[in-house]
């Protein structure tokens, strides 16, 4: 009967039954007539599922190795099938399952030690695998080079450098014959604890050394940005394989020599190693950074032709690369492409990998759309996930909270918290902070600081929003006082905290105050001021009608070439109607922007606010003349 179902395709229409079914066909698994029916081949019935159905990858590939683990018992199997068996369950992440057997092994050798080992170590279980190699030593067992390899990969996951020396001094005490995997592993021990000394002494002194030996030092240098060591090494390797060059260029690039980079992508062309999808995905980065559309699409011909261009990895730095140069159409035919056959299309059960992936793209092309502007568009496909559950990652979430209270759509926003919480979804300090912002920009300060006071872990992101959020909405002495209050709990400010502190200041007219905090952020912090902070404090003088204050402060701090100064200088002389002192302002701007608007129109309305026609019209007739023109007013209504 169950055969039947599974025959008639009864899987890819119930999906929520799926496992309860796996677990009636592996509890009679055993049954010999179950057997003989299908001739001890339990892959033909793994393959007989329909491949379009909603049967995970994962759930078969556990169906698979249970039926060959029944199997293996009913045949009475030998160590060496056991150990297979072991590996076999790893390599399909049922950890738990592979140490039920593994516990149930009457004589284990090393050979079923290191598979053990191997395994957790392969899964993120270091500390799993460090308990079984105790373990392992007080049985007696001695370990081989294999299981020292794991144990040090192991070590330096956890970046204990003193437990991996330790091994590394047993093996040379004992005179273990160290070869290329293990000196290997040896030197990524060091390299990621961050020890480049012992690093670069062992990879001087070491006889035998393959290309990975020469990548591991390559990646080193390129971590703490030695590039010219790094160039050196790479010069001197005489055989480059892909992921050598994939090293040497990426490290470029996050180094932020995307020139230099790219250079290094073309000699890779040029010395004729093909290019992988790693190497394609790290091309698409570059793109991205330069701007450089014209390659993009040349990378993204070679890709269709080549054939990889439903990679995960590959479709998602597509998708990436087109957002980022402002083509949305093309970004949302990428996707558009791939979803047609992706199994999100059908609202499908996927396993772990295929999720992941999913999730990026679609994630990805939101993200896209909200960095463009194109915010109904955003709403749109993040409701389409809502709808299709596909796994949401925090920066998509913080994301779309953002969007919401850029456009003031608090009801959406509201919803989307809604979703969050029902979810299960943990926040952290950024997701706090954009829901923080948005519930402040929609004018729902109470919610803002609810989320505030919900989240116990609180660092200088979340105490900025807050902060910024009561600047915004005039209560400078409440934004004064969460400010002293997070300089008591030692957290540090940065120059995005000050800016609020300051807006603060200035939107409650608190003089002394502005002035102590800006004093106290260059001198006490020893943060450099920019144009924010300067044009807070001029807003600060102007709005305490301290006009006389911000000509001295311009020309103290040097800032006479920063026309946004000189804009707030405007904007303070209009408010108090001193159309002398806004001529001289605007003839200083209009030297450094003759034909931005901005200035003009400033002038414009001071002169109309003091009944100066004449002058309103003069400025109207130079503009025309000059050929600058005011951008529309713009509303959300």
């Amino acid at each position: 009967m169950i055969w039947s179902y599974m025959r008639n395709g009864w899987f890819s229409t119930n999906p929520i039954v799926n496992r309860s079914l796996f677990l009636l066909l592996t509890k009679h698994v055993i049954d010999t007539r179950f057997f003989e029916f299908h001739r001890f081949r339990p892959h033909c019935l793994i393959h007989s599922l329909p491949s379009s159905s909603n049967f995970s990858n994962g759930l078969r590939n556990e169906l698979s190795t249970h039926f060959i683990h029944s199997n293996l018992i009913k045949k009475g199997s030998p160590q060496r099938e056991v150990s297979y068996l072991l590996s076999l369950y790893m390599k399909s992440r049922l950890v738990g399952d592979a140490r039920k057997l593994f516990d149930e092994i009457p004589q284990r050798d090393v050979r079923t030690w290191t598979v053990m080992i191997s395994g957790f170590a392969r899964n993120g279980c270091s500390r799993g695998a460090l308990g079984l190699f105790s373990e392992m030593l007080e049985e007696g067992v001695v370990p081989n080079q294999f299981t020292f390899s794991s144990i040090l990969k192991c070590y330096s996951s956890l970046n204990d450098l003193r437990m991996g020396k330790a091994i590394h001094g047993w093996l040379l005490r004992n005179g273990i014959d160290v070869d290329v995997a293990l000196g290997n592993s040896i030197l990524d021990l060091y390299v990621k604890c961050g020890v480049f000394h012992y690093a670069e002494g062992l990879f001087e002194s070491v006889m035998e050394m393959d290309v990975v030996s020469w990548n591991i030092m390559i990646g080193a240098y390129l971590r703490i940005g030695e590039m010219e060591k790094s160039l050196d090494l790479f010069r001197r390797l005489p055989f480059k394989d892909v992921a050598t060059w994939n090293t040497i260029i990426d490290g470029h690039a996050r180094n932020g020599l995307e020139i230099a980079a790219l250079n290094l992508l073309y000699q890779m062309v040029e010395s004729g190693t093909l290019m992988n999808q790693i190497t394609f995905s790290i091309a698409l980065v570059l793109v991205s950074s330069l701007s450089v559309l014209e390659l993009g699409r040349q990378i993204h011909g070679r890709i269709l032709r080549i054939g990889i261009h439903n990679d995960g990895f590959v479709r998602n730095s597509l998708i990436d690369m087109y957002c980022k140069c402002g083509l949305m159409e093309k970004a949302s035919a990428v996707f558009q492409g791939l979803a047609l056959d992706s199994p999100t299309k059908q609202n499908s059960v996927i396993d772990c990998d295929e999720r992941s992936a999913a999730s990026v793209t679609w994630s990805s092309l939101v993200t896209g759309y909200i960095q463009n502007g194109r915010l109904e568009d955003a709403f749109k496909l993040f409701y389409t996930m809502v709808c299709k559950r596909i796994e949401m990652d925090i920066f998509t979430l913080t994301s779309i909270i953002s969007a919401c209270g850029n456009a003031g759509l608090l009801e959406l926003g509201q919803q989307i918290h809604a979703h969050i919480l029902k979810i299960g979804h943990k926040s952290d300090v950024f997701l706090g902070s954009s829901m923080i912002d948005m519930y402040a920009k929609c004018g729902r300060l109470d919610d803002a600081w609810s989320i505030f006071k919900l989240n116990n872990v609180r660092n200088i992101v979340l105490w900025t929003s807050i902060i910024s959020s009561y600047a915004s909405h005039g209560q400078g002495r409440k934004a004064i006082w969460l400010f002293e209050l997070m300089l008591n709990e030692g957290i540090r400010p940065n120059e995005v905290t000050f800016v609020g502190v300051l807006t603060a200041c200035s939107h409650a007219g608190l003089l002394k105050e502005g002035c102590k905090y800006f004093n106290l952020m260059k001198e006490g912090y020893g943060i450099k001021a920019s144009v924010e902070h300067f044009t807070c404090m001029i807003d600060l003088f102007g709005r305490s009608g301290r006009l006389d204050m911000i000509t001295d402060f311009i020309h103290k701090n040097d800032i006479s070439h920063m026309s946004a100064v000189w804009k707030a200088f405007l904007s303070s002389c209009q408010v108090h109607k001193n159309i002398e002192m806004a001529k001289w302002v605007s003839e200083k701007l209009l030297e450094l922007e003759p034909l931005e608007s901005g200035p003009y129109i400033l002038l414009s309305n001071n002169c109309a606010t003091n009944q100066k026609w004449e002058e309103v019209a003069k400025l109207r007739a130079l503009m025309k003349h000059r050929g600058v023109r005011k951008h529309p007013g713009q509303s959300w209504i």
